[in-house]
């Protein structure tokens, strides 16, 4: 197959995902897989009680845009698809937002290697079915894909877990070619001069996905008499997060730590800021810390770019816009590893 009919086929899945954006009812046409996945998108909270259907749709749609002719060309350009030995590559996925993996699983698609999966049991029911699609409308790529509980026969593999379990993985495929991914965590690096607008799309940043992702924001830095009525005033536009039961559980029980520990809170009664060094906050908590210089916040940031995944801001380095997070380009790597470099390269 070339890399032509792959990205023909990508970009087939792209349309198919885009009926799923929304909670209006799928445009009818009678097909049976479409039936299907609606369902599979209800019931992936029952596996995960993070996954709502309104994540999953945004997850859905988020990939759906980005498969599109001119995404996909502009991303692929820059290599080389001359494979000359096809491999079997692991691929063991997290499963704190909805298709956290997807993206490794298309790299190893267009690189030409077979995928073996190993779906995380908080969401099982997604990629499958993508799988299913994809056979359904290319019947040649059955055998391309498999899924698995135990990993063998395989010659690489891409791991994506905790601090912890990365040691494990670091350890256990130290004989194969290998990207482990750990943990990591986003920032924001604000001035005082965000404009309303900024400051509820960072607002995005920090809520979706309920703040579990990597790219979710979880510190802030702020300038030394940093006002923050007007984040406040932004963020009022989420409080109906404070409706969902296990984020509200997470906000009662974290908020009760902090002040049981005499901590000094933030709080507008869904969201506690604390301050701290630290870069990975708890659920409904954000850290933030004081800056008097920005270059100074510049170069913290690079030395510690092994623990951060992305920085939002209009001033930092190497900086996103606001409220583009949990929407990043085909390009923009996790961890900023070249994954399809890595895997043109097996």
């Amino acid at each position: 197959m070339t890399l032509e009919n792959k990205k023909d086929i990508l970009i087939k899945l792209g349309e198919f995902l885009s009926q799923f954006s929304t909670d209006e009812e799928t445009p009818g046409n009678g097909q049976e897989l479409t039936s299907e996945f609606e369902k599979l998108i209800l019931l992936s909270q029952s596996y995960n009680g993070w996954f709502t259907p309104e994540h999953v749709r945004f997850a859905l749609s988020s990939w759906a845009r980005a498969l599109t002719a001119d995404n996909l060309n502009e991303w692929l350009q820059p290599y080389d698809f001359n494979l000359v030995n096809q491999k079997t590559v692991a691929l063991i996925m997290a499963g704190n937002v909805p298709l956290v993996g997807f993206h490794d699983f298309i790299s190893v698609f267009l690189s030409g290697h077979r995928a073996l999966i190993k779906t995380s049991s908080n969401d099982q029911l997604l990629l499958p079915f993508i799988v299913k699609y994809l056979i359904s409308i290319a019947p040649e790529l059955q055998g391309q894909f498999s899924f698995t509980e135990k990993l063998q026969d395989f010659d690489a593999v891409i791991a994506t877990g905790s601090n912890n379990t990365a040691r494990y993985f670091e350890y256990y495929f130290r004989d194969k070619p290998s990207i482990i991914r750990k943990n990591r965590n986003s920032v924001a690096v604000l001035t005082g001069n965000e404009s309303h607008a900024e400051l509820v799309a960072l607002g995005e940043d920090i809520f979706r996905y309920f703040g579990l992702g990597c790219r979710n924001v979880s510190k802030l830095f702020v300038p030394r008499d940093y006002n923050f009525d007007p984040f406040f005033a932004a963020m009022y536009e989420y409080k109906d997060v404070i409706y969902y039961e296990k984020y509200a559980n997470n906000y009662d029980y974290n908020k009760a730590v902090f002040l049981m520990s005499n901590f000094k809170l933030l709080d507008n009664e869904f969201l506690t800021l604390k301050e701290d060094s630290s870069y990975s906050s708890p659920i409904s908590s954000i850290f933030y810390e004081y800056y008097d210089d920005l270059d100074a916040i510049n170069s913290r940031l690079q030395n510690d770019s092994e623990q951060i995944q992305c920085i939002v801001s209009s001033v930092a380095n190497n900086a996103i816009p606001f409220g583009k997070a949990q929407k990043p380009e085909l390009w923009d790597y996790a961890d900023n590893v070249d994954t399809l470099r890595f895997l043109l390269s097996l």
